[in-house]
């Protein structure tokens, strides 16, 4: 379920919403089908039960399922899984938690891994910008948004406590319990207490080919230094002020330490990778809404985050005999948002966030850059029967400090934003949308300061956005209960892509703006509802993507016009689940073509598509007034070790067994 800013609650009521509550106002809780079939740019969504049936351990196996992403995979539980959307990088991808946006400045990439699907509500992926125009300036700052939202404590009547207990096992020798306590401190407050533990071994068996082609001898080998084991904390503190005011506190901790595998290597086996990586991150975020009147609304956020990164290589040959590296970032965020309705169909918003970010390494010479962001932006929306318009204008101002060297560049920018959605007849939920966005993507600390590489007269990436597109439900009263459509075509122009290049040698690299890319593309989904019978549903999806991203840097270099590495032109998945009263099977898959591992599309840089399918099997039982679920998963079920990236291969068949105590 997604909730909808309260200025849109006139168009929203018409449309028989799931639920309404009393909250600063009226704000209508609606089904996120509706969401996505209205939004003026692409919206993409999982909540409530789906979450719980799509086999699915962590947030990059739920996103695979959306339409025009990729995720970045090196293999198993612990490897690194960063998101692109629509080919633009995981740079350009924000990561917002419970409304508050996700920062690291050092590598400008959010590792989704580090967060729980035990814990969520909906995960929602949005192109462009949300038409939620009440939220802080730095979610209008990226070409597109992860939006991971958090269960709240809901109680029965003359209810103060309840919760969940989980055990999940499976192949790889993993163990997984979580546990969720809510309780109702008095009407006013109630709080949450979640947590999980994960471990495996990650010593799946794989298949290493000793040519490219596949076509001469190979032996089953066991990926090595595939072990992960993390610890997620997380407390939060609900506050329902009154009718016009409420706020929350969370605290977050993860703590993880995990091997890295390296690249499978022929005739080589005994050799493996040894590097090692703890990675922990704790944060503080909280936020108070208040509506003053009829009209005006305040909104303010704020958050503390430190994280700290360390890694070791204890097979590198110098002095010392290994090399560890340790950096520590930390953030001040703080942000700012008033809403002022004119009258019931136009409203504006104005947001503004500070930020200071700097990072610490124990490297000698290291720059130890510190960076103030000031974001400002101004937004408006427009909604009536058949129209819904919004747009915004987004001010970004970056300065950088250094302790030692050459500061990056200091840049000011407006950004502006404009889209809309049509509805031309009133009797069919038919839409057309379009959506124009320019964003730029500031050099992370990483690309201006890391060390013999980064390049401090970085430009920032600049990206022109354009999307076109449709969408269609209608409802039948009958055994085909829905049919949900989308479909969009879109054009991404990139500019001083930042890029790796080698200078003098092929152990000289540099950070240069070196690319142009222009990305061209259609997704599509579609999804249909069967009411077979009173409490039984067949449910039936699908998503395609085809992306033409290709290299426009030079008409002289060989790689112009060719597609950009791991980026495959065609990708999709599907879904079938069959949904009793107290039982649910589901089958999913996901599918992806060949891909290139060089910006030089030649055969022997192509990596070979794959197909992954899965199925899960889950049953219910009421004990007392208290809920077991068991959900039982097989995944890859025809053994396939496909590569992601080259010469990590991703797991084969596994199974997955869990237990959840709902009380």
């Amino acid at each position: 379920m997604l909730s909808l800013c309260i200025n849109y609650s006139t168009l929203a009521a018409q449309l028989q919403p799931d639920s309404v509550k009393q909250l600063n106002e009226i704000i209508v809780t609606e089904s996120s089908q509706k969401n996505k079939i209205r939004s003026t740019s692409p919206l993409q969504s999982i909540s409530g039960n789906t979450l719980l049936s799509i086999t699915s351990l962590q947030i990059s196996d739920a996103l695979k399922y959306f339409s025009g992403v990729t995720i970045k995979d090196y293999g198993g539980i612990g490897g690194l899984k960063t998101v692109s959307v629509r080919s633009l990088g995981a740079n350009h991808t924000a990561v917002s938690y419970d409304g508050i946006a996700i920062n690291d400045t050092q590598t400008g990439q959010i590792d989704i891994g580090r967060f729980s699907l035990d814990n969520l509500e909906t995960i929602a992926l949005n192109n462009g910008q949300s038409d939620n125009i009440f939220q802080p300036a730095r979610l209008f700052a990226s070409a597109s948004v992860i939006q991971l939202r958090t269960k709240s404590p809901t109680f029965k009547e003359n209810e103060n406590l309840n919760g969940m207990f989980k055990i999940k096992t499976g192949s790889f020798q993993l163990l997984n319990p979580a546990f969720s306590v809510n309780y109702k401190i008095n009407p006013t407050l109630k709080t949450q207490i979640s947590g999980e533990w994960m471990s495996s071994r990650g010593d799946y068996p794989y298949i290493l080919y000793y040519s490219q082609n596949k076509t001469d001898s190979s032996s089953i080998e066991k990926r090595k230094n595939s072990d992960v084991k993390n610890l997620r904390l997380e407390g939060t503190l609900f506050a329902d002020f009154s009718t016009k005011s409420r706020g929350s506190v969370k605290t977050y901790f993860y703590n993880s330490e995990r091997g890295l595998p390296g690249a499978t290597i022929y005739y080589n086996t005994t050799s493996f990778s040894s590097q090692r990586l703890w990675d922990k991150t704790f944060f503080t975020q909280g936020f108070f809404e208040h509506q003053i009147n009829n009209q005006l609304a305040v909104q303010t956020k704020a958050k503390y985050n430190y994280g700290s990164l360390k890694y070791n290589d204890p097979t590198v040959y110098n002095v010392e005999g290994n090399v560890e590296n340790n950096y520590i970032q930390q953030e001040y965020y703080h942000s700012l948002s008033f809403l002022y309705r004119i009258f019931s169909q136009l409203s504006f918003n104005f947001s503004s966030d500070f930020s200071w970010n700097n990072l610490k390494t124990n490297q000698t010479d290291f720059s130890n850059p510190d960076r103030i962001s000031w974001l400002n932006v101004l937004a408006g929306k427009y909604v009536n029967d058949y129209f819904l318009i919004t747009g915004s204008l987004l001010h970004t101002a970056i300065t950088d400090k250094v302790e030692i060297g050459q500061k990056g560049k200091n840049h000011q920018k407006l950004s502006p934003y404009v889209s809309f959605s049509i509805k031309p007849f009133q009797s069919e939920d038919l839409h057309f949308r379009f959506f124009y966005k320019n964003i730029f993507r500031v050099p992370t600390f990483n690309d201006l300061y890391y060390q013999r590489i980064g390049n401090p007269n970085l430009l920032p990436e600049n990206t022109n956005q354009f999307n076109g597109g449709l969408t269609y439900s209608t409802d039948f009263d009958s055994w085909l209960s829905a049919i949900i459509f989308t479909a969009d075509a879109y054009q991404n122009q990139v500019k001083n892509k930042i890029v790796v290049y080698p200078t003098k040698n092929i152990f000289e690299w540099t950070m240069l703006n070196y690319g142009k890319v222009e990305i061209n593309g259609i997704d599509g989904s579609l999804d249909v509802h069967f009411q077979l019978k009173e409490n039984t549903r067949l449910l039936i999806g699908a998503t395609h993507s085809y992306q033409k991203a290709l290299n426009k840097t030079s008409p002289q270099n060989k790689d112009y016009n060719h597609q950009i590495p791991y980026t495959p032109r065609i990708s999709g998945s599907g879904k079938i689940g069959f949904e009793f009263p107290t039982f649910q099977f589901h089958y999913s898959m996901f599918w992806s073509g060949h891909r290139y591992t060089e910006n030089q599309n030649f055969s022997e840089n192509r990596v070979e598509g794959y197909s992954d399918h899965n199925i899960s099997f889950s049953k219910k039982w009421n004990v007392t007034e208290n809920q077991v679920l068991f959900l039982f998963e097989i995944t890859n079920i025809f053994n396939h070790n496909y590569e992601i990236v080259r010469s990590f291969p991703m797991p084969g068949r596994s199974f997955r067994l869990s237990l959840n105590y709902n009380f």
